[in-house]
């Protein structure tokens, strides 16, 4: 939840949100052109009824392509200065103690105790699509300040990491 003063600043900050959306729209569909048919490196589709607004910038990265996957490829741009976070959370939330052992309200185990049993079934092999996911993303930090030399120098970069 955010405070009246938080919330003010964001009013403020409202009549900038079309063109920061804009451009961070516009520097990603740049770096996806120049990440086009790299091997082992897919960059984020986005249905054409759709807004992508790129808080992040994903690419799914095919371990048996590029030597050890989004975590090689991550320390390989770790080098050249540039961040990025491979499997992004380590987890899912769900993997997490308070869903495991419903830890909720003292021993209440509220709200799971409302739940149809198999919503609160967490088995991993429910999950298949979650875990390969999360085992080729990298996730790059973007914003809307980058400039084509930003660009230009993240794309170079990892055409490099990968021998391209």
């Amino acid at each position: 939840r955010m405070c009246e003063l938080q919330g003010a600043v964001a009013v403020g900050q409202l009549s900038k949100l079309e063109s920061v959306v804009q451009s961070r729209v516009d520097s990603a569909n740049k770096i996806a052109e120049k990440l086009q048919g790299i091997a082992g490196i897919t960059t984020p589709w986005v249905d054409s009824r759709n807004i992508h607004t790129y808080w992040k910038y994903c690419l799914s990265v095919d371990g048996n392509i590029i030597p050890n996957g989004p975590v090689g490829l991550a320390q390989k741009l770790k080098t050249k200065g540039i961040f990025s976070a491979p499997r992004y959370i380590q987890k899912p939330a769900f993997m997490c103690e308070v869903f495991q052992k419903q830890n909720t309200f003292g021993k209440s185990r509220f709200p799971f105790t409302l739940a149809r049993p198999e919503a609160v079934d967490y088995n991993r092999d429910r999950f298949p699509g979650t875990y390969a996911g999360l085992e080729c993303v990298l996730v790059l930090p973007w914003n809307e300040r980058y400039t084509d030399e930003h660009i230009d120098y993240i794309a170079d970069s990892i055409r490099a990491a990968v021998g391209e």
